[in-house]
């Protein structure tokens, strides 16, 4: 019995030194490794603003127009979110309990920021692919005009569908912790997030709308060379169609990892088990990082 004992007191310190080691990993992700892609976006995100709005080729893309908003958006959402997570793995500092004030309008801007992100960026992809169709009805709807009115209209949807984190969003004290977080208090908002918002509207969506478009885009391009087009217009169009590409690669492969783990650490038990939680916590934070590594990723441009 006494044998049994010591060996059920090892596992169990062996665990908690795990678990410990894990959270200390993941603490140590957030603060380097997010500080490094905080970094590189800012910059990437500020030279691509000025890129478009310095060449004249560019202001008067309907594309470029989408491009410039996504970008304007992502250096938010890299501030308010990124930084924040950055500042609140530094040691012994919890940025998110400061006031109830603060809790709120952080998540109202970061849910704001999301979506304008992915809208904008879904909206490249269809005008890359009017802007490349062989039909001229279908090209007319690339227009920097319209291209504003979308992206205004987008806003207005979006700061209004994001009102509910300013009611619901309020600080909350962790049983058996010190710790306070800033969560959403109402149980059928939370809901809605948790599996509508999130997962489909703010994932699926965009990632099928970005894989379908950019396929059919890619496909226009590849059929450009045997139509009658200017020169200039047709090497922009290949130059703007290999921008969205890229980052459409990007984006899949920043948000896939970010939404299955999403989904596992939602969807299922495998956080009752404190060893289990420690791991997903481990991943979750490579996930996340992942996934702001889409709003970094206009260094590529």
């Amino acid at each position: 019995m006494e044998i049994h004992k010591k060996n059920i007191l090892k596992r169990c310190k062996m665990s908690s030194e795990l678990i410990f080691n894990l959270k200390l990993i993941s603490e140590r992700i957030a603060l380097y490794l997010g500080s490094i892609i905080f970094i590189l976006g800012l910059i990437g995100g500020c030279l691509t603003i000025f890129v478009f709005l310095s060449l004249r080729t560019f202001r008067q893309s309907s594309c470029a127009c989408h491009l410039l908003i996504m970008s304007i958006f992502n250096i938010g959402q890299l501030c308010i979110g990124l930084l924040c997570r950055i500042l609140e793995a530094s040691p012994n500092i919890n940025w998110t309990s400061i006031t109830p004030f603060y809790c709120s309008i952080r998540q109202f801007i970061f849910q704001v920021c999301v979506s304008i992100s992915f809208t904008s960026f879904c909206l490249t992809t269809i005008d890359q692919y009017w802007a490349t169709c062989s039909r001229p009805t279908w090209r007319k709807w690339c227009n920097i005009k319209l291209a504003l009115q979308l992206n205004l209209i987008s806003l207005i949807v979006w700061l209004l569908h994001a009102i509910p984190y300013l009611c619901f969003s309020t600080l909350v004290p962790i049983q058996n912790t010190n710790r306070i977080v800033c969560t959403t208090t109402n149980i059928i908002y939370r809901r809605y997030r948790d599996y509508v918002l999130i997962p489909i509207i703010n994932r699926f969506i965009p990632l099928m709308i970005i894989f379908v478009f950019g396929l059919l885009a890619y496909n226009n391009i590849q059929q450009l060379a045997y139509r009658t087009v200017p020169i200039i217009r047709r090497e922009l169009d290949k130059q703007l169609t290999t921008m969205v590409l890229v980052q459409g690669v990007f984006t899949l492969l920043s948000i896939l990892p970010y939404f299955i783990i999403y989904s596992i650490s939602s969807y299922t038990n495998i956080t009752n088990n404190p060893t289990n939680a420690a791991i997903l916590t481990l991943a979750n934070e490579f996930g996340t990082n992942l996934y702001f590594l889409y709003f970094a990723v206009s260094l590529f441009f």
